[in-house]
């Protein structure tokens, strides 16, 4: 490795290679759900033109807010992220599982771009661009507070503006009640009274997730209720911003095997037909993202999918005609070559990214990443540098080609499928000798350390490491990830190692899976792993 690269320049969008693990696009005018197979949690989603944007929330996971275009809101490839550091940064320097960017809300508005999100600890923080594919302004903190969460801006024909959002119970206090502000019209700040618009203890707890919109003069507000896993989809409407509103449940999961149809965008097609983005909350799998038609009635209420049983409310649909638009099919990218000096847009840190965690070496087609040591941390769930990327299918094979070198006593690294609970199959040096392992930690993020469950010793470390990634259910009917651990020394004859493991969620986010590197001795030059490929595939 002879050149360190700038960080910032690190993360633009490299070359990409369309996954084919899950494409919903059916190829005959039709798309299946979910349209995206990887946890993109609270999307939001706008139309300009013939281009359609999408956002998601991040959480403490960097870089933060991911951009995706479409043409025809089937077929999605990830084009951007909004930032590669974090503020403050004496927070999110550090693993903080669960804290960062909310339900971030995409919109345009005279020639820009804005994206509004809540932190909960923080307060509400908006960017903007005149171009999603381009560089974004830094977060400007629009109000400092604790518990407003899930943001979502309004401007009106008259030039006012107007913010909508909810509240965290672990900081406010107070939970499934939405409020709106007025906000200048730049978009800069709030003022005015808060004014709570609806208090959804008694019939639609756990409100929040709010979305603004404005249609026919009436104002419109979208929001999950009762729950992540078990919820549904009300929308709210006034002729004032502030109220009084009435109230309808649209979408549910009705007589359907999709449970908790939970917070997301409406949007319309370029031939004025309607649509709603949404999550559906799949365990280890995270917070897929679904496509519903939704249609308008005379007096001006909607109802989003198909009301199949006659209840009056909409249900999901699992297949559905694709929206009109100029369709090709394309997936976020998860394969990785390691060809350019820039990581490939799919990968996260837990935390900002810090000079001399890794190397890119183009010329050579690898990175390296260096073992490292953070005192006081006893799994990896607090380890900042590891790198991520996000399932992207309910099943398919992950295989890696890489070369380990050991410095020190106690250096490691490898593949983790990365959760509350983790799993290894990687490399450890230990009395002058190369290992792999197979080892698991169920409850990292209480406190427990991991368990070896196997090991080999290696004549060097190159290896091919290959973790298979199964849909599964449960006796109850919830989805279960099911992992499987192999690994090869010539790259074609692999031998399972370890036992299964069952995939465990995150902290609001689904299980990743990429790499870790870690030592047990503080000294210079420690050792490394050099990643050649990532490379996934349906079987």
């Amino acid at each position: 490795m002879k050149k360190l690269f700038i960080l910032g320049a690190l993360f633009v969008a490299a070359a990409t290679q369309a996954q084919t693990v899950w494409t919903p696009d059916l190829g005959n005018g039709k798309y299946k759900n979910p349209v995206l197979y990887a946890d993109y949690s609270d999307p939001d989603v706008i139309r300009v033109g013939d281009d359609y944007w999408l956002t998601a929330s991040s959480f403490n996971h960097m870089p933060g807010l991911p951009i995706l275009h479409s043409t025809d809101l089937v077929n999605w490839e990830l084009v951007n992220t909004v930032f590669l550091h974090q503020e403050p940064l004496e927070t999110f320097d550090k693993v903080t599982p669960g804290e960062g960017v909310w339900a971030p809300a995409i919109r345009y508005h005279n020639g820009e771009y804005y994206i509004y999100w809540g932190n909960p600890y923080e307060g509400v923080y908006m960017t903007k661009t005149t171009d999603p594919r381009g560089e974004w302004s830094k977060p400007h903190l629009v109000k400092k507070a604790e518990g407003i969460i899930d943001t979502c801006p309004l401007w009106d024909e008259d030039g006012r503006a107007y913010l909508v959002h909810g509240w965290a119970g672990s900081c406010a206090g107070f939970k499934s009640v939405l409020s709106v502000t007025e906000m200048t019209p730049d978009g800069k700040s709030l003022f005015g009274d808060e004014v709570m618009i609806f208090d959804g203890h008694d019939a639609h707890p756990t409100v929040e997730g709010p979305k603004f919109y404005k249609r026919n003069g009436w104002y419109y507000v979208f929001a999950p209720a009762g729950g992540v896993k078990p919820g549904w989809q009300i929308v709210l409407r006034s002729r004032s911003p502030f109220g009084p509103y009435e109230c309808r449940t649209v979408l549910h999961q009705g007589d359907t095997d999709i449970p908790g149809p939970h917070q997301g965008g409406w949007v319309d097609d370029v031939n004025g037909d309607c649509w709603f983005m949404h999550f559906v909350d799949m365990y280890a799998y995270g917070r897929v993202v679904h496509l519903q038609p939704m249609t308008w009635s005379d007096d001006d209420w909607c109802l989003i999918g198909i009301d199949r049983n006659g209840d009056g409310i909409g249900e999901p649909v699992h297949t559905y005609r694709k929206p009109a638009g100029k369709s090709e099919v394309k997936t976020p990218v998860d394969n990785d070559e390691f060809s350019d000096r820039r990581l490939g847009i799919q990968w996260q840190w837990p935390a900002n990214p810090q000079t001399g965690w890794y190397f890119t070496n183009p010329t050579d087609g690898e990175v390296r990443l260096y073992c490292k040591h953070f005192d006081g941390v006893q799994s990896l769930w607090k380890v900042p540098n590891l790198l991520l990327q996000k399932v992207n299918a309910p099943n398919y094979t992950v295989t890696t080609k890489v070369s380990f070198r050991g410095a020190y006593e106690g250096d490691r690294a490898g593949l983790v499928m990365m959760g509350r609970s983790y799993a290894t199959l990687g490399f450890e040096y230990r009395g002058g000798k190369v290992y792999l392992t197979q080892e698991e930690c169920i409850g990292a993020d209480k406190g427990k350390t991991a368990v070896r469950n196997s090991e080999v010793e290696l004549e060097s470390g190159e290896a091919w490491l290959r973790c298979r990634i199964e849909l599964q259910k449960n006796d109850d009917g919830t989805p279960r990830m099911l992992c499987n651990f192999s690994y090869s020394t010539d790259g074609k004859k692999f031998k399972p190692l370890g036992k299964s493991f069952v995939g465990r969620e995150g902290h609001w986010i689904g299980a990743k899976i990429g790499y870790y590197a870690t030592a047990e001795i503080v000294k210079n030059d420690g050792g490394w792993l050099d990643i050649d490929w990532f490379r996934t595939s349906a079987k």
